[in-house]
């Protein structure tokens, strides 16, 4: 009879409810390659995995079957072909508008306030994406405005996570969000954090803008939140 592990491995920490145990732990091996440990060796799967090496050169088998992995001469393990193949189909098929604007809609109905999603283009910032706050007063901003990278939330963060030295961009680093009144317009205030993609590369700033008077700093917590879960979908494991 199999052994039973003395501790939980992480796909059955994680299992798809209704799902098949057998490709949980084939996804939780494909999830333990990382940019940190983009070869690792049967010892360190089975760190990540909790799962029995003998249960591991199993699933490996299977997965190097279907091009997934490589086994390499030293015994370490690589992504394999199958990967890249996949990877371009889903490039290809891929809009960052189609996942960015759902995140701004909640963020939007959360608030009450105007979101969008900036992405830095050489000295300027470029309006990716916007919705509007339902409220008749409110900033007025469209998609594809072009905007300066040192005036405003989504700017301030752009440049803190594109290396930009100085106090409030060590600041910003720290946080990963910035709350600014008065920044780029007097009567605008704004609240932005940075999301990241594959790799944990800069995608781009999400940022919240309503009327001064109208500031509240709560809404700080949504806009973490909203940016929190573009670097999910967008295919980054930053911590928090």
């Amino acid at each position: 009879m199999p052994r039973k592990s003395a501790q939980a491995s992480v796909s059955d920490l994680n299992a798809a409810e209704g799902g098949v145990a057998a490709v949980d732990r084939a996804l939780s091996l494909l999830a333990a390659f990382s940019i940190e440990r983009p070869m690792p060796n049967l010892a360190e799967l089975a760190d990540q995995t909790r799962l029995y090496k003998s249960t591991i050169l199993r699933l490996l088998a299977s997965l190097e079957h279907a091009g997934l992995v490589r086994r390499l001469n030293d015994g370490r393990y690589a992504l394999a072909s199958e990967v890249a193949r996949l990877q371009h189909i889903y490039a290809a098929s891929f809009a960052i508008e189609a996942v960015v604007m759902p995140v701004l809609r909640d963020l939007v109905a959360g608030t009450q306030e105007s979101a969008a999603f900036y992405v830095r283009r050489g000295t300027q910032r470029l309006c990716l994406c916007r919705v509007d706050s339902p409220q008749p007063v409110r900033d007025h901003m469209q998609a594809g405005a072009l905007l300066p990278l040192d005036r405003g939330s989504s700017g301030r963060v752009l440049l803190a996570f594109s290396g930009e030295p100085g106090a409030i961009y060590d600041q910003i680093r720290r946080d990963r969000l910035v709350a600014i009144v008065g920044d780029r317009v007097p009567e605008i205030a704004s609240i932005a954090a940075p999301v990241f993609g594959v790799g944990n590369a800069l995608v781009g700033a999400i940022a919240l803008t309503m009327p001064s008077e109208r500031f509240e700093q709560s809404h700080d917590k949504l806009v973490a939140e909203a940016a929190r879960r573009l670097t999910a979908e967008l295919g980054s494991r930053l911590p928090g």
